[in-house]
C-alpha cells in the first residue's frame, strides 16, 4: 500500500512538473528578434468569456509587435491555486496571473508579486479607474493588483413563473424572499418530491458556496472577520446561515449538485424560479424569459463584488516592464467597453461605463442595471493571507448546515478548526 502510494504522488509530482516545465518554457523566450513574451495564466469561464478575452489579447499583441502574450488555460479557477504555488516555489511563475483577490495576502508573503502604487500612481487612466475598486484590491495600505472586470451577486427570476403563481412584486426582505420562495414551489402530484422549487441553493464547500452566501452575511451586518482573526461565530453569519437553512426546510429551495452551485440548467428548464449569480452568466446569452431583483435586505441592503483581476507576478525587470503595458491595455476604455459588451461583466472603467457603446449595450440589456446600482452598496471578501484557509473552513460550515447539521454548531466547530491552523 505504502509503495503504490508513493507510486501515485510521484505522477502527481510528474505531472505538476512538466505542466510549469511547459509554461516555463514558453516564459524563458525572453527575447526573440526584440520581441518580449510573456505568458498569462488565466481561468476565465464559461468558453464563451474566454474566447472574448483571448480575441483581446490578440489585438494587443497586433499593436504590440515588440510584446506577445500567450494566454494560457490553466484550468477552473478553483483548481488554480495548488498550481499557482507550486510554480512560484518551483521559481517558474506566468509573468502575469488572473485570479479571484482573495488570494492576495497569501501571494505577498511568498514575495510572488510586485506592488503596483508608483506605477498606477504615474498613469493618467489612474482616474478613470473606479475608486471603489482599486480599495477592495489594497492590503496594508498597498495595491496589490488590478481590476479587469467587475460584477455582483443578484437573483436571477423566470417572470413567467411569477406570474403562474400570482406574484406581482419582486421580494425587498428577507420575509418576503421566503415567501415567494414558498409560492413558486409546484408539487404536482403530491409525492413531496416538488417539479419546481423556488430557489436554488449550491451545495458544497469551494468559494462559490461561500461567494454567494456572502451577500447575506453582510446584509446581517455579519463578519468573518475582526481584527485579522477568524469571527466565525457572530451574530451576522450565524443568522445568515439560518435563513439557508430555513428555504430547505420550507421544502422551498434545492440544493444544486456538489460544487456545481454555479451552474443554470435547472433554471434554464423551469426547475427552479431563482438563483444566485451575476452579470457574467450564461442566463443573459439564453433565450428564456429572465429578469433580476437586488439581494433582499436584512438589517441593511447589501451584496458582494465579484472582481476579476490581474497580478504582476515577479519575473525580470524587462518582463514586468512589458507586463505593465499589458496591465495598461487592460484598463484602457477601449479593452473594458468591447470586454464589458462581450462577457456581460461591468467594467472597470468609467469613460468605458459612460461610453455611447455600452450605453446602447444597457438598453438592450437593462437588467444589468440591477447591477450597477448595487455597486452603492457593494461589499468584499476579505484579502488577507490565510483567506483560502478561512474560506475552506467556512465552507465546510456552510456545506454542513445545508445538509442539515445546527448552522451555530457547524461556525462553532469551524471556528474552533481554523483557530488551530490560523498562526501556523
Amino acid at each position: 500500500m505504502v509503495k503504490k502510494k508513493i507510486f501515485v504522488l510521484g505522477i502527481l509530482l510528474s505531472l505538476c512538473l512538466v505542466f510549469l516545465s511547459s509554461c516555463q518554457n514558453s516564459s524563458n523566450i525572453n527575447k526573440e528578434n526584440d520581441i518580449v513574451h510573456l505568458t498569462l495564466w488565466q481561468g476565465i469561464n464559461p468558453p464563451a468569456n474566454r474566447y472574448v478575452f483571448e480575441k483581446l489579447v490578440d489585438k494587443f499583441n497586433k499593436t504590440h509587435p515588440d510584446i506577445q502574450v500567450e494566454s494560457i488555460f490553466a484550468g477552473a479557477v478553483e483548481q488554480q491555486l495548488p498550481k499557482v504555488l507550486t510554480a512560484v516555489v518551483g521559481n517558474a511563475p506566468p509573468d502575469i496571473l488572473t485570479f479571484y483577490p482573495q488570494v492576495t495576502g497569501q501571494l505577498v508573503e511568498m514575495g510572488a508579486i510586485r506592488s503596483l502604487d508608483d506605477w498606477l500612481d504615474k498613469l493618467p487612466i489612474k482616474s478613470e479607474i473606479f475608486p471603489s475598486l482599486l480599495e477592495e484590491l489594497r492590503l496594508d495600505g498597498h495595491l496589490w493588483s488590478v481590476p479587469y472586470y467587475s460584477g455582483n451577486i443578484g437573483i436571477f427570476y423566470r417572470p413567467k413563473l411569477f406570474a403562474a403563481a400570482g406574484i406581482t412584486e419582486t421580494p425587498k426582505t428577507w420575509e418576503e424572499l421566503r415567501e415567494v420562495a414558498k409560492k413558486l414551489t409546484v408539487d404536482r402530484n403530491g409525492d413531496k418530491r416538488p417539479e419546481q422549487y423556488g430557489m436554488l441553493l449550491p451545495l458544497g464547500k469551494g468559494e462559490w458556496t461561500v461567494f454567494t452566501w456572502f451577500p447575506f452575511l453582510l446584509s446581517a451586518k455579519g463578519e468573518i472577520v475582526e481584527n485579522n482573526r477568524p469571527d466565525l461565530t457572530n451574530p451576522g453569519a450565524i443568522a445568515a446561515l439560518e435563513f439557508w437553512q430555513d428555504l430547505l426546510k420550507d421544502g422551498s429551495a434545492t440544493l444544486s449538485l456538489p460544487e456545481r452551485g454555479y451552474e443554470e440548467d435547472n433554471f434554464i428548464n423551469g426547475r427552479v424560479a431563482m438563483q444566485l449569480t451575476g452579470p457574467w452568466t450564461y442566463i443573459m446569452k439564453s433565450k428564456v424569459d429572465y429578469d433580476v431583483f437586488p439581494i433582499p435586505a436584512n438589517k441593511t441592503r447589501a451584496t458582494v463584488a465579484g472582481t476579476g483581476n490581474l497580478f504582476l507576478m515577479k519575473t525580470t525587470p524587462e518582463r514586468e516592464q512589458a507586463a505593465l503595458k499589458f496591465l495598461e491595455y487592460i484598463l484602457s476604455e477601449q479593452f473594458q467597453t468591447e470586454f464589458s459588451i462581450g462577457t456581460g461583466f461591468l467594467p472597470v472603467n468609467m469613460k468605458s461605463a459612460q461610453s455611447e457603446a455600452y450605453q446602447k449595450f444597457i438598453a438592450q440589456k437593462p437588467v444589468l442595471k440591477v447591477f450597477l446600482e448595487q455597486m452603492k452598496w457593494t461589499g468584499k471578501r476579505p484579502i488577507i493571507a490565510g483567506y483560502s484557509r478561512l474560506s475552506d473552513s467556512l465552507g465546510r460550515a456552510i456545506e454542513a448546515a445545508l445538509l442539515g447539521a445546527s448552522p451555530k454548531k457547524a461556525l462553532q466547530k469551524a471556528q474552533e478548526r481554523i483557530e488551530v491552523i490560523w498562526d501556523n
